[in-house]
């Protein structure tokens, strides 16, 4: 920071001191006048990594900023991350202290990285940071990563899916009501407190790829509160005779990002047990919370099977997504299962395989979604062994039917009728069929089943850590459903757990003034793309000073979306400051340990980064971005931002190593 101030000094002549020396007043005018991002060189690490890349200086934008106080650092306790591969080398020391020092190690003797020789040097002359250290050995984060992409074609689906945790022991636990009502939330508070280190290019919009992602989540703690959660509710017509129903059920969609198809069962099972066995009626779905927001699975990138192109839904299942498990035997062919299973439809239980390497679904498989079955167009390839691949269904709306009424029957329960999803609410006088008798009395006053899903904090961690698209657009829509009060009203309600709040009975004002049922009453506004992203819009305009950037979605997954990095670098600044910080931090990946940074070792394995950044990423074909913060060895915190867009034909893996470039440097400060 003295060596910034320095520079900065330098470039004001007032400040010579052979000159006669003027009133304060004017001094701290020059020094207003001259711009924060006068451009200096680029450091020579990051200059020589664009060159190794055939980038130029205006292909990046990057600002280093440091933050917060060197004595008081809100990031969580930094890794060390130790390599173990010559087991006769010293052996590594480790300080346990009132259990905050984890050390994963198989092997007691090990040698250390740079990186980790640096991490040891700065905690012997802090031992409060030394007692915080955490050890992980690297072959157990390697170990970890190689596991799971041997197992799936979609590691990042996969880990979403099942829940997978990560390498990464016990995460910083997140602030609770008591605790966030004492740091304070008074908005003059947070100010960005220091010019930045290093600045360039910082307002040229460009297309940030995941890195959006930061954008949505971050507003939706801000807004709904790190401890928000979605509600399913479902409610029944007509009446309940002994364990059979005669009428229909309804299940309410909230938006829910996470709703697996385990979670769904659970749903179900809650259902079966308030004493409903049997539908003499339909199952029907309302997802009307959210409007016109389906998608053409191809219209992105051609790839409408992969996950990643998902579109959300009002009772999003499983993000519309099957898991194909293959078994290989002796006899030419493989074993096929499925989760979750699709009634009314027919998936293949066998295929024929062949001598070929494993590739994604798309080539080992050549899946395709027909009218009634699965078709596999391809033999699988005998490398592949007990192998998970992923597959989206083109339909969200028709892939919640099929596994409603799997997981119905599964749960041993019947149904007359069908499951229909639909975008409307359920309104007994248009249905098609006929009521009458039993089936006529009116929906249930209350709700039989209220589901709560996974908090926002759990959700998040997903979106960030694995940048999963879906969700990151079920939270986008949802800041335009359930917080439209919430903008400029007071938001001391928002990390109010009870259901009503959540459902926003309380924050939202009803517009039905007269209600039979719940289901009428205290539903959230139905939104759409266009007044989530207006929503978002008004947030940054009301709470930061630059422009906001221009999103298409929430996910970043688009062409037209831009962003500067000077907004990214407000944006992490701000949430420095915020109640929610640890959710929102502990959602990003570890340099070189976890998430989609993970690899960041392999690239540069003696950064100073690893274990000390916590970063979101972003990649494209021509793109290739990271924002996030980091802890330098000094104990200063960083907020750091790279962005890197090009015309040429580059592979994003190509341009990598720059923005690693950028972590080292910043971790070294």
């Amino acid at each position: 920071m003295t060596a910034k101030l320095t520079t900065l000094c330098s470039r004001v002549p007032l400040l010579n001191p052979s000159k006669k020396r003027l009133p304060i007043l004017a001094l701290l005018s020059a020094v207003m006048l001259v711009p924060t991002y006068a451009q200096a060189a680029l450091p020579t690490a990051i200059q020589a990594a664009l060159s190794r890349a055939d980038l130029t200086e205006s292909d990046i934008s990057i600002i280093v900023t440091p933050i917060g106080d060197k004595n008081a650092s809100r990031l969580p306790a930094p890794i060390q991350v130790i390599d173990s591969s010559d087991v006769d080398n010293q052996l590594m020391p480790t300080t346990p202290s009132n259990n905050t020092t984890t050390n994963i190690s198989a092997d007691k003797n090990s040698s250390c990285q740079k990186a980790t020789q640096n991490n040891n040097n700065h905690a012997a002359s802090n031992p409060d940071q030394q007692s915080a250290l955490i050890t992980i050995e690297k072959r157990t984060i390697e170990q970890h990563e190689q596991k799971i992409n041997d197992y799936t074609d979609d590691p990042y689906t996969y880990q979403s899916v099942e829940s997978i945790p990560t390498v990464v022991p016990d995460e910083q636990p997140t602030l609770t009501n008591n605790e966030s009502s004492t740091v304070s939330t008074d908005k003059t508070s947070i100010k960005i407190s220091f010019s930045p280190l290093l600045n360039h290019q910082p307002d040229v919009p460009r297309t940030p790829a995941s890195t959006m992602k930061l954008v949505p989540s971050f507003i939706a703690l801000d807004t709904l509160g790190a401890n928000f959660v979605w509600y399913t509710r479902v409610y029944h017509t007509g009446i309940v005779i002994g364990d059979r129903l005669h009428g229909d059920l309804i299940i309410q969609g909230s938006g829910d990002p996470k709703m697996t198809h385990e979670r769904l069962k659970e749903l179900l099972y809650k259902v079966q047990a308030s004493g409903i066995r049997h539908i003499d009626g339909d199952i029907i779905v309302d997802s009307a919370i959210f409007k016109n927001v389906s998608e053409d699975p191809a219209a992105f990138d051609n790839s409408p099977l992969r996950p990643y192109n998902a579109s959300p839904d009002g009772f999003l299942v499983n993000f519309s997504t099957i898991g194909i498990k293959t078994y290989p035997s002796d006899n030419g062919q493989a074993s096929l299962t499925y989760k979750p299973r699709l009634t009314n439809y027919q998936l293949p239980d066998k295929i024929n395989t062949r001598a070929a390497y494993c590739g994604q679904a798309s080539y080992s498989l050549s899946p395709q979604w027909q009218a009634e079955r699965l078709a596999l167009n391809a033999s699988l390839p005998e490398s592949c062994g007990e192998h998970v691949f992923y597959v989206a269904y083109p339909n969200a709306k028709e892939f919640a039917a099929h596994v409603i009424a799997a997981k119905w029957q599964a749960l041993g329960n019947t149904l007359s009728g069908k499951v229909i999803s639909q975008e409307t609410p359920y309104d007994a006088k248009k249905t098609s069929k006929s009521v009458h008798g039993l089936t006529a009395i009116t929906m249930s006053p209350l709700p039989m089943v209220s589901y709560p899903s996974l908090n926002l904090t759990q959700q998040i961690h997903d979106i960030n850590h694995f940048s999963n698209n879906v969700m990151a657009e079920q939270v986008a829509l949802s800041i335009g459903a359930y917080d439209k009060a919430g903008l400029t009203q007071s938001k001391a309600i928002n990390n109010d757990t009870s259901e009503s709040t959540n459902n926003t009975v309380v924050s939202h004002q009803n517009t039905h003034k007269k209600a039979d049922s719940l289901y009428q009453f205290g539903t959230p506004a139905s939104t759409d793309y266009s007044s989530a992203l207006q929503t978002i819009n008004q947030w940054w305009q009301t709470n930061l000073s630059t422009p906001p950037p221009y999103l298409t979605n929430g996910s970043g997954l688009c062409r037209d979306c831009t962003i500067t990095a000077a907004n990214l670098s407000e944006l992490l600044t701000y949430a420095y400051n915020h109640p929610s910080f640890d959710a929102y931090v502990d959602s990003l990946g570890i340099a070189g340990v976890s998430g989609t940074i993970a690899a960041h070792s392999e690239r540069l394995p003696d950064s100073a980064a690893i274990g000390r950044a916590w970063i979101k990423t972003g990649t494209l074909n021509n793109v290739t971005s990271m924002a996030g913060y980091v802890k330098g060895l000094s104990g200063q915190d960083y907020v750091v931002v790279g962005m890197i867009n090009t015309d040429q034909a580059l592979n994003p893996y190509t341009a990598r190593p720059v923005l690693d470039a950028v972590l080292d440097w910043t971790a070294q400060r």
